[in-house]
């Protein structure tokens, strides 16, 4: 099975226990542990798993060495320290252990906080060496998308890359923050943004441009202007986007039936006869396209039962069918 295979089996099998685990040790072995083997992660492998792990530094605390609950290791190389709550805790880094060990294990750049069913990744993009406070990443077992799915194939044993998840973990955090700024200018713009707007209005055509300063007055005025802008501008994206989505499927069934249409003539080509009119019509043809400036394909042609075919070399780049008998002769345009 795949990556995403595994995943749907995890989760209609956490699913189904969710109600029977109870406590922090049920959670771990019934929870988490599929989900790290779900990674890659080898939890027979104590090299490679290490449940309870405490490390050289540790200090006591109320008579016991401080620890974590799993540290992964890859070639010997500790990679991701995961502290595990209890299901129906929330999966929060309160006491302040993970990111004791995260800060002090220099190789460790993933920490997860985890309570079997939300799985809260951390690393340290705003302070090196310094577990940030908030998550970049959450995953849902119970509730994902393929978005979600793709994000957490960067973790997998198989593709784990310090260089290339703290790229896409800088990546995640700024598109979220970005997004969230966007989708508040957007639904109420603000003085500055309507002032840049206002600004850039000239850049578009000098009889937009607005001449002299750009007071309080002008910027109260342009505000309703500006949001039935963007409302035009996102319905119009909209409307482009299902539209292309749309012409995209029209072509694909077109070329699934022709190439359907093609297959159920290849048992009868030993039936076809290319004829000298067809050849010289597709020489006339070929000759006219020539003179073209504009586009430069390679005509071909595929001769059927039932029409002669002229393709931009490709069999289902058709543009030119002739019909060409002695009873008839007819020229479709693709």
């Amino acid at each position: 099975m795949g990556f995403t295979e595994d995943i749907i089996k995890l989760s209609e099998q956490v699913r189904k226990r969710f109600d029977q685990v109870v406590g922090e040790e049920a959670t771990k072995m019934a929870l988490i542990v599929p989900f790290l083997t779900a990674l890659g992660y080898d939890v027979h492998d104590p090299s490679e798993v290490m449940p309870e792990y405490v490390a050289d530094f540790a200090t006591r605390r109320a008579g016991q060495f401080e620890k974590v609950d799993y540290a992964l290791a890859i070639n010997g190389t500790k990679v991701i320290l995961v502290e595990a709550k209890a299901r129906g805790q929330k999966a929060e880094a309160h006491d302040g252990q993970l990111s004791k060990y995260f800060n002090a294990l220099l190789t460790t750049k993933v920490a997860i906080v985890t309570n079997g069913v939300e799985y809260c990744f951390f690393t340290d993009l705003r302070d090196k060496n310094i577990m940030d406070k908030e998550p970049f990443f959450t995953f849902n077992i119970l509730e994902y998308d393929t978005k979600d799915i793709d994000n957490l194939k960067f973790f997998h044993r198989d593709n784990f890359e310090v260089t290339a998840i703290t790229n896409h973990a800088e990546e995640m955090v700024y598109v979220k923050g970005m997004t969230q700024l966007l989708g508040n200018l957007l639904r109420s713009p603000s003085e500055e943004f309507v002032r840049f707007l206002v600004a850039e209005l000239g850049t578009v055509a000098p009889s937009y441009e607005i001449q002299g300063r750009i007071t309080g007055r002008v910027i109260d005025k342009f505000k309703p202007i500006v949001k039935k802008s963007i409302q035009g501008s996102l319905v119009e994206l909209m409307t482009r986007s299902l539209s292309q989505e749309i012409t995209q499927l029209v072509e694909l069934e077109v070329e699934q039936e022709i190439e359907e249409e093609e297959k159920q003539q290849e048992s009868q080509e030993s039936k076809v006869v290319t004829t000298a009119e067809e050849i010289a019509a597709f020489e006339k043809i070929k000759a006219i396209t020539q003179t073209s400036m504009s586009f430069n394909f390679e005509l071909q042609y595929k001769d059927t039962a039932s029409y002669f075919g002229i393709n931009l070399g490709k069999s289902t780049w058709w543009f030119l069918r002739l019909y060409v008998s002695s009873q008839k002769k007819v020229l479709l345009l693709g």
